[in-house]
């Protein structure tokens, strides 16, 4: 089966490439100040529900559809036009192993205590 990329990729996201340092003897993930631009697809379906505790929650996730690049790894973190903030989960899938295109899922980091 081929894959049918959900063009176009109109949505604006910035790509923070961590560096590690170490510190003391550890090694620490440090993310630059400025990010990389990128053009994707981004589909969030209303989230992931999940029950927690007994509780329903819904998790603000979404799939990112973009252009193959090998920057994008597990550990990068992504920012939209808005600054919301979001981790990629799991591993980027390189679909059909072609470099052609990456799909991934992506979850939105909250602060607070």
């Amino acid at each position: 089966m081929t894959f049918k990329p959900h063009l176009p990729y109109n949505t604006v996201m910035f790509l923070y490439i961590p560096s590690a340092v170490t510190v003391k003897g550890s090694a620490k993930k440090v993310i630059p100040e400025k990010g990389k631009i990128m053009h994707c697809c981004f589909r969030s379906f209303g989230g992931t529900e999940r029950n927690v505790n007994d509780v329903l929650t819904v998790e603000d996730t979404a799939v990112i559809e973009t252009r193959y690049r090998p920057d994008i790894t597990a550990d990068c973190v992504l920012k939209d036009i808005h600054g919301k903030t979001y981790e990629i989960l799991g591993t980027p899938e390189n679909i059909e192993m072609v470099n052609r295109y990456l799909v991934f899922k992506v979850r939105a980091v909250k602060g607070g205590a």
